[in-house]
């Protein structure tokens, strides 16, 4: 069986590279290796959703759901120092170099958390929850970290998703607006879609 970046321990021969990178006018420093999505580059899915974010207007923790090496949380973590963020995914590899680069860029607002969606983030409630979901993982699992990420968020709280036109970002949007009753289309570009769920 093939390895993908949601594999929990992955054992392909770790191969890191580093770069560096500039996201809302501030520069960092990363980290990423084989077997972690994305590893010679912060995505532009990414990097889209981290331009687009707006601190939502209720206070609250964030959480970065399937954080990688952690370019999202890590970047709204520094750019909003006065909130925690909980930064989680599956991948083994993934939360060392999270870990590694907030030590790196000298950011201290986060948490690490090894979590299988939202199965291990339990009685917290968060003011805005940002993914760029494993697509690759499939339709179901993407839908059930919607599901999860309506159920921990705050009222008032904001579910931030981009995900490409290709990957199934219109079925994605009729999946929030069924679960919230709401969903905007914030920005498209190059084929990717940022939409943004209120949890009323």
């Amino acid at each position: 069986m093939s390895e993908h970046y949601f594999s929990q321990k992955p054992q392909s021969k770790s191969s890191p590279k580093t770069w560096n990178y500039q996201l809302r006018e501030r520069e960092y420093t990363f980290t990423s290796d084989v077997g972690v999505f994305s590893k010679n580059e912060v995505d532009f899915g990414s990097r889209l959703l981290i331009e687009q974010f707006n601190e939502p207007p209720i206070a609250g923790d964030f959480l970065d759901l399937g954080c990688g090496y952690g370019p999202i949380g890590i970047a709204l973590a520094d750019c909003y120092p006065d909130r925690n963020i909980l930064m989680a995914d599956v991948n083994e590899r993934a939360l060392v170099l999270a870990k590694q680069n907030a030590t790196n860029n000298h950011v201290g607002n986060v948490e690490l958390i090894k979590s299988d969606g939202l199965a291990s983030i339990n009685n917290h409630s968060f003011a805005a929850i940002l993914t760029n979901p494993p697509i690759r993982a499939g339709k179901q699992v993407v839908n059930k970290l919607f599901e999860e990420s309506r159920a921990a968020l705050a009222t008032g709280g904001m579910l931030w998703v981009v995900i490409q036109k290709k990957q199934g970002a219109p079925s994605a949007q009729k999946k929030l607006k069924d679960l919230f009753g709401n969903v905007e289309v914030v920005t498209k570009s190059k084929g990717y879609f940022i939409l943004r769920s209120f949890n009323v």
